[in-house]
């Protein structure tokens, strides 16, 4: 399974389902970083050191840290569109049983 960090904008609903899936998902304030305004380049840099993904929904900023620094644990972007409160875990329910199930 996944092991994911993620950022302070993520959705805990989600993180707990992904957790109940079986990943190993650590919050940005589980870190004890909560309302510091960690820039993502740390986040990015915390994330690799501890063998995780980032788990994100500002696919901008983690596109770009991507293309100055290629090397790094992952990023994961799930878009923030809601359908209904219930897209986020249908989404990772997919996603989980079918790794190349893409949503383009």
């Amino acid at each position: 399974m996944a092991r994911l960090y993620a950022d302070e904008n993520f959705p805990y609903p989600t993180v707990l389902e992904l957790r109940r899936l079986g990943h190993d998902v650590i919050t940005v304030q589980e870190a004890g970083k909560a309302g510091q305004k960690t820039e993502d380049e740390a986040i990015l840099a915390q994330a690799g050191t501890d063998g995780r993904a980032v788990l994100t929904h500002d696919r901008k900023d983690f596109v770009r840290l991507h293309d100055r620094e290629p090397v790094h644990g992952g990023i994961v972007y799930v878009r923030s569109i809601r359908i209904s409160r219930a897209w986020p875990l249908a989404f990772i329910r997919r996603s989980t049983e079918n790794p190349n199930w893409r949503d383009d």
